[in-house]
């Protein structure tokens, strides 16, 4: 009598821990009841039958998946090896278990294919200088091909882009070239600057022959005051008059 007390209490043991079951709140059971499908429940406490329902947990978390590196050849003939990194949800808990396998693998496959294909269709300048545009066509692509799984893709990030050694190389040539071309057109703008401003300057001197000759004592101050050496500098005619045009001569002059 007391082994089978013991034996009643181990069977009434086993139906309710089969028959108990405990979803966290992120989690959903889908339970099948003699292989149909009746419904999601959870989160919280759920009640089945034993031997007769079946639950099968999902979780509605947001799933990081890293996509391997993918070997791709681009629309302008470069091999790149890329990866990139996937956040998708299972937003109807029975679709993702009655209309795909294993939606996790299935949509890991579906990234790798779908980033051969797109970057297979894009050029080199454009996989690196326009990558949200190719990760929203990414996500789009993704995402209708899950939609019908209830998986929603909500982003879709390249994390890198490993190009051959040549192909570096020719990237660096390239900037340094087109950074002495920038520094070339820099420099010709500025001379061409400096030169309008000497051409204003030669107009005023020009045009008021007195700012010519303090510009030339200005020049013979500075090389005076850095040189101890003698230096022959050209004095204008105009600077000379000063001195030949004295009132002794114009006296001479009219006395004759």
């Amino acid at each position: 009598m007391y082994s089978g007390t013991i034996l009643a209490v181990f069977i009434l043991l086993f139906i309710l821990g089969s028959a108990i079951r405990i979803l966290k709140e992120y989690e959903r059971g889908v339970i099948f009841r003699l292989g149909r499908a009746i419904g999601v429940k959870g989160p919280g406490l759920i009640l089945l039958i034993p031997i007769v329902d079946k639950m099968v947990k999902v979780s509605l978390r947001v799933v990081t998946m890293d996509v391997p590196p993918q070997d791709v050849i681009t629309k302008d003939n470069v091999s790149v090896k890329v990866n990139a990194v996937l956040y998708f949800r299972a937003m109807d808990p029975m679709k993702a278990v009655i209309e795909v396998e294993d939606y996790l693998y299935a949509t890991s496959q579906l990234a790798q294919t779908t980033l051969r294909n797109v970057i297979g269709q894009a050029e080199l300048d454009e996989l690196l200088a326009a990558r949200d545009k190719i990760n929203a066509n990414l996500q789009e692509i993704i995402d209708t091909h899950t939609d019908p799984w209830g998986v929603k893709v909500s982003l879709v990030e390249i994390k890198y882009v490993d190009l051959p050694q040549e192909m570096q190389r020719a990237m660096a040539r390239q900037a340094e070239a087109e950074r002495e071309r920038r520094a070339k057109i820099i420099h010709a703008e500025g001379e061409y600057q400096a030169s309008r401003q000497l051409a204003e300057a030669a107009k005023v001197m020009a045009s008021h022959g007195i700012a010519l000759q303090l510009r030339y004592l200005q020049t013979l101050t500075e090389i005076a005051s850095e040189n101890n050496s003698t230096v022959v500098f050209p004095i204008p005619i105009e600077m000379m008059r000063v001195f030949t045009n004295r009132p002794d001569s114009d006296a001479g002059k009219k006395e004759k």
